[in-house]
């Protein structure tokens, strides 16, 4: 498949050009910690903290629930941007400033938002980078997380049908 041939897989909307510095994005989708994403994850990861995974253990404490491990938190903000943000990505550069800001539980619906920081030209005239920040508020609008992504992204004007 050639170049236009994959560009039609992606949106036509969100390459390098059509990002401005300020522009902040409500992603569409919500989703919903399921014990399938905390649990399978925080296992595959091998954390061994318990209150990730052992609801006996955590019933009998304050929370009296299973905390969601904070790696599954930020990547399902990461992933519920994705479309919007990175899906014309030549690269994932860095994910920086990483930040936790309150607990969340299986049955809490995370929502994610992102701001375009900072958009510069690369060492390639095919793709330039977009520094975004995502945070990602629960169903009753806390602040879960926050972090910055920084992506290698497709130009129009280099992957596009003319």
């Amino acid at each position: 498949m050639d170049k236009a041939g994959i560009a039609r897989l992606t949106s036509n909307n969100n390459y390098f050009e059509d990002f401005e510095v300020g522009q902040t994005i409500r992603h569409a989708r919500g989703k919903t910690m399921t014990e399938l994403e905390n649990v399978n994850i925080t296992n595959m990861v091998m954390n061994t903290a318990q209150g990730h995974f052992n609801l006996d253990q955590m019933s009998k404490t304050p929370l009296g629930k299973i905390l969601c491990y904070g790696g599954v938190n930020f990547s399902l903000v990461l992933g519920l941007a994705s479309q919007d943000t990175v899906e014309n990505a030549l690269a994932e550069i860095g994910l920086n400033n990483i930040q936790l800001k309150t607990m969340v539980f299986h049955g809490d619906t995370l929502y994610a938002y992102s701001r375009v920081l900072e958009k510069r030209e690369s060492d390639r005239e095919d793709a330039g980078i977009v520094v975004f920040k995502h945070w990602g508020v629960n169903q009753n609008k806390e602040l879960v997380a926050e972090l910055e992504r920084t992506a290698l992204i497709k130009k129009k004007s280099h992957w596009l049908e003319n």
